[in-house]
């Protein structure tokens, strides 16, 4: 009988006892009559019944009824208890700490008014660089656009690049676990041209991603501005070709014509490929591995890619992912055999995998050339 590997809980590791008493500590000792013990008991006391979101939500309720009634008061009482900014000298891998997403809630969900608009906006900025306020932004681009754009447009030549980032991220037209924005999709562009050019991969990233998401809905508008921004020469040109190949990965997975030539890679080449080692029977956490052969009939750059189905709890395949795989240049006649080993992990943050039949696809230059399917087992 397998051993039931545990199912890593994110909600856990990110909101639980320890972080509750760290922010505590840090209110109290700002605002002396913070009651800490009461607020403690009452955040922690519900966290079993509540998922991710609802426990930012929860914490924001509980400050709300343990700090000055006042909005401002409330937050200059949160703002004089943060810790130090992260640290304005990296590049990247410094996201903040998750726990003070409340503090951001907090200001989206009593703050978002005509009134504490300069204050709000100031707050956030703040903020931001202790945990990115993209969430919170958000309430304020839908009730306030042009005030909130025109703030947008100055972080995006602030001094710390976490606030530069601010201004990309918190615009994305496709934010995951975030609300819609009502403004058109173009209209931040103007923001993005201040950023593309950014000496941080924090920043530059996130302006991919922003493009990532636009190029969903109008790919020809994101094709467009790439062609400019690379012609413009003001990135540095790996950087640049990060951006490129970033912004465009979801039309390259599709295929799109424009995107691959934009990265010199051919749409249609003449090769051959061939499955050669494959498991078609697969045990929970354990690896699916599979060969495959490459022949080339003319000289060619390929990009290739694994497609698995997965299936429900139900035996549907109802959902895929695409999974980056490998990048090579073959000339002609000449062959290339390719290995891959992917885990099967039962439980991920984002997905839990069910036994049954999957299906595995090979993808070359964004165009399926192999389907095979294999087995899912206890």
């Amino acid at each position: 009988m397998p051993i039931k590997e545990d199912k890593f809980s994110l909600k856990d590791h990110l909101f639980n006892r320890v972080k509750i008493e760290k922010i505590a500590e840090e209110i109290v000792s700002v605002y002396p009559d913070f009651e800490k013990d009461q607020f403690i008991n009452s955040v922690i006391q519900k966290f079993p019944e509540l998922e991710l979101k609802a426990r930012i939500y929860h914490i924001t309720d509980c400050l709300k009824a343990h700090l000055p009634q006042d909005f401002k008061s409330a937050v200059e009482v949160l703002l004089k208890s943060l810790p130090a900014p992260c640290d304005p000298n990296l590049n990247d891998h410094d996201f903040g700490d998750f726990i003070y997403a409340p503090y951001n809630h907090f200001i989206a969900i009593y703050g978002c008014r005509k009134t504490y608009l300069s204050f709000s906006l100031n707050a956030l900025e703040e903020l931001t660089t202790r945990f990115s306020a993209e969430d919170a932004i958000r309430y304020f681009i839908n009730a306030f656009p042009e005030e909130t754009l025109q703030k947008m447009n100055q972080w995006a030549k602030h001094a710390h690049y976490h606030v530069r980032r601010l201004a990309s991220e918190g615009s994305r037209p496709k934010l995951p676990w975030c609300q819609k924005i009502s403004i058109s999709i173009d209209k931040p562009l103007g923001i993005l041209e201040q950023l593309y050019y950014d000496s941080t991969r924090y920043v530059t990233r996130s302006v991919a991603n922003h493009l990532n998401d636009i190029a969903k809905v109008q790919p020809d508008l994101v094709i467009s501005t790439l062609k400019k921004w690379s012609k413009a020469k003001k990135q540095d040109p790996k950087e640049m070709d990060f951006i490129v190949r970033h912004a465009l990965r979801t039309l390259i997975k599709k295929g799109n014509k424009q995107a691959l030539e934009l990265i010199g890679i051919q749409q249609n080449p003449d090769i051959e490929i061939l499955l050669l080692d494959f498991t078609k029977n697969v045990k929970m956490n354990s690896h699916l591995v599979f060969d495959v052969e490459l022949t080339a009939k003319e000289d060619c750059k390929l990009l290739i890619d694994y497609i698995i189905h997965f299936q429900n709890k139900k035996g549907e395949l109802t959902s895929q992912k695409v999974f980056k795989w490998k990048q090579l240049s073959l000339n002609q006649n000449e062959r290339s055999i390719i290995a891959k080993k992917h885990l099967m992990r039962q439980f991920m943050t984002t997905r839990t995998l069910y036994t049954g039949k999957h299906k595995l696809e090979f993808q070359v230059n964004g165009k399926v050339l192999l389907k095979t399917d294999f087995e899912l087992l206890d």
